[in-house]
């Protein structure tokens, strides 16, 4: 049995006032917490034991989703004393866990994908490393002007994919990892490039439907583009009732 842990200890600071009373991962998307989609999202994969590492306003993820059975997954709470940082609360995540085997499913607690699990967690045992992230295409934040030499403006490019690709917040982890990860801090600078030198870190590339709500303005731009996006476009969760 595969078990996941979901990162949603957040203050969402660039979020405020909307995170005032409630943390990051309780931030609403048609209506909806962001961190409902991710239960349905992991229990579509048949990943039905999940940790949810929680700190600021914590009660209030308790209160909504209780013990998960409404969402068909069995959930456990992981409870920060004091700040940890993602690492450690990572690392107390793991350690808290029941009932996981070869691989836990990690995501922050900000992101909405559409990623099939299963092709991710096929990747990361054939590759049998300590942890898999996956990555998204990087897209500008602003248009592109295309030259066509020096000084010719050839056209235009509204928010282009750049030959980049980045940490889409979405992991697959051996448990022997939790030996690597800071007891307080951020795995993705400490853990994550020690494993990249050692050779016991993978990329998967997805090219599936992916955001990140890091600042109000990110919320309006996910409204306005599910809004407008034609119903077979959307990503398969947010077509399904929550």
């Amino acid at each position: 049995m595969t078990s996941a842990i979901i990162l949603a200890g957040g203050r969402g600071e660039r979020l405020r006032p909307l995170t005032a009373d409630r943390p990051k991962a309780m931030i609403e998307v048609q209506g909806v917490p962001l961190l409902a989609y991710q239960l349905q999202w992991l229990a579509l994969y048949g990943i039905n034991n999940i940790m949810i590492a929680c700190g600021y306003r914590y009660e209030t993820i308790q209160d909504y989703f209780a013990d998960g059975s409404q969402w068909q997954v069995k959930l456990q709470y992981s409870l920060e004393k004091q700040a940890l940082g993602r690492g450690g609360a990572l690392k107390q995540a793991i350690k808290n866990l029941n009932g996981h085997d070869d691989a836990i499913v990690a995501v922050n607690g900000d992101v909405l994908s559409s990623q099939p699990l299963d092709d991710l967690l096929r990747f990361h045992r054939r590759y049998a490393c300590l942890a898999t992230i996956a990555t998204v295409p990087l897209r500008s934040p602003y248009g592109i002007v295309d030259l066509a030499d020096d000084v010719t403006v050839a056209g235009f490019r509204e928010k282009p994919e750049l030959p980049y690709r980045i940490n889409a917040g979405i992991y697959v982890l051996d448990p022997a990892i939790v030996e690597c990860l800071p007891d307080m801090g951020d795995h993705e600078v400490t853990t994550f490039p020690h494993l990249a030198k050692e050779g016991q870190l993978r990329a998967y590339h997805s090219e599936h439907y992916w955001r990140a709500i890091d600042t109000v303005k990110d919320l309006s731009n996910l409204a306005n583009e599910l809004e407008n996006l034609p119903a077979e476009k959307l990503p398969q969760l947010l077509c399904r009732k929550v």
